[in-house]
């Protein structure tokens, strides 16, 4: 039996339900203490007592690696789809085989993405806070029908999100550098970041973090974004300039963001963001369904033990 250190939190909220499904497949699970993350060095300090590890937004550093595998670490899954934490390369040249589990959140987090795009659209956040203050807030919000949204990033998230805005009568115009064409989607609008910014009512950021693309929302781009933007994340926090949009929504520049990611998770408690009424914030949550976390803790799982069996992982 090999013993995996589960540092996911979705995963570790519905723990007990995957502890006899590994066991079935020869792992036992060790759950972390973890809220969001464990640091270099509390990685460092565990993981060579385990054989393999169920990653979750953790650094999983070559560092990381190089002291695991000192220990017993032999095999590794990122746990979900995004992969920006992850030093792949340092597992290439140590030899320890690592895979993610792709396509299997995109209706889930464009769940969220729909939500809080309705959400800044008639304000029902401000609303439900100030019903609960003992107000009676009546704001007016804006209509969705022919709005006009941009969606950065066109994989399993994009697309899902596409096909709801679609649905809501809203104009979509999708970025990509990675998908040509209309992407299924008949008549899809297209456009290379940031062409365009000045005409959209919404941003959708989809997209997966990688080098190029950090910080691709910054104080030059927000400030050819039409005047009232609202803008909304369920990627990755560093894809925005948080200082940038905190400018912009100070300035009433951007109206309002509905943020599931931030630069720094958990939100630290003196980020200005927290003061911005009219904005509505996630935990880095938008993957975390009943449904999506058995889903993708299921495959997590077979997908290491398939590590361990005699033919290696398929």
């Amino acid at each position: 039996m090999k013993d995996i250190l589960v540092t996911c939190p979705p995963m570790l909220g519905q723990f007990d339900r995957f502890v006899e499904f590994a066991a079935e497949r020869g792992l036992k699970l060790h759950r972390a203490e973890v809220t969001q993350i464990l640091s270099e060095d509390e990685l460092c300090a565990v993981l060579p007592d385990y054989d393999g590890w169920i990653i979750g937004d953790d650094p999983a550093t070559r560092r990381v690696f190089e002291t695991a595998q000192k220990g017993r670490l032999t095999a590794a899954v990122k746990w979900g789809i995004g992969v920006d934490n992850v030093d792949f390369a340092a597992c290439k040249d140590l030899g320890i085989p690592i895979i993610n589990t792709p396509m299997m959140f995109g209706a889930e987090v464009a769940d969220v993405a729909t939500a809080f795009v309705i959400g800044l659209a008639r304000e029902l956040f401000t609303i439900d806070r100030g019903v609960r203050a003992g107000n009676w807030p009546k704001p007016a919000g804006i209509s969705l029908l022919d709005k006009r949204v941009g969606v950065i990033g066109l994989g399993d998230i994009g697309r899902h999100t596409v096909t709801r805005m679609r649905a809501l009568g809203m104009q979509v115009v999708a970025y990509d550098p990675g998908v040509e064409g209309d992407a299924g989607f008949d008549g899809l609008e297209r456009a290379a970041w940031p062409e365009a910014v000045e005409d959209l009512d919404f941003l959708v950021f989809t997209c997966a973090l990688n080098k190029h693309n950090f910080h691709m929302l910054d104080a030059d781009v927000l400030a050819r974004c039409k005047p009232g933007v609202r803008i909304v994340n369920v990627a990755r926090g560093p894809l925005i300039d948080e200082a940038a949009l905190i400018a912009a929504l100070q300035s009433g520049h951007v109206y309002s963001a509905g943020l599931d990611v931030f630069e720094e998770e958990p939100l630290p408690m003196d980020s200005p963001l927290r003061g911005m009424d009219r904005c509505i914030f996630g935990s880095h949550n938008g993957s975390n369904t009943i449904d999506g976390v058995i889903r993708a803790s299921h495959e997590a799982i077979t997908r290491l033990a398939g590590f361990y069996s005699p033919e290696g992982e398929g």
